[in-house]
């Protein structure tokens, strides 16, 4: 997998697992889980230069 293909599976994750933390109730252990992937995505695609203000709706 190409780099280019990685970065984009990666902003998309991002994208889907917000979807789902919108959804999910925010003292759940579900959301726990989720916000610990979210927090990875956001350090793996900052890494990459990926600009997050217009992705990240969350914002935690």
């Amino acid at each position: 997998m190409s780099d280019k293909e990685m970065m984009q599976r990666n902003v998309e994750e991002f994208a889907r697992l917000q979807d789902y933390m919108i959804d999910t109730d925010k003292e759940s252990a579900a959301y726990k889980k989720m916000k610990r992937r979210y927090i990875e995505l956001k350090v793996i695609l900052s890494a990459s230069d990926i600009n997050l203000t217009e992705l990240d709706i969350i914002k935690e």
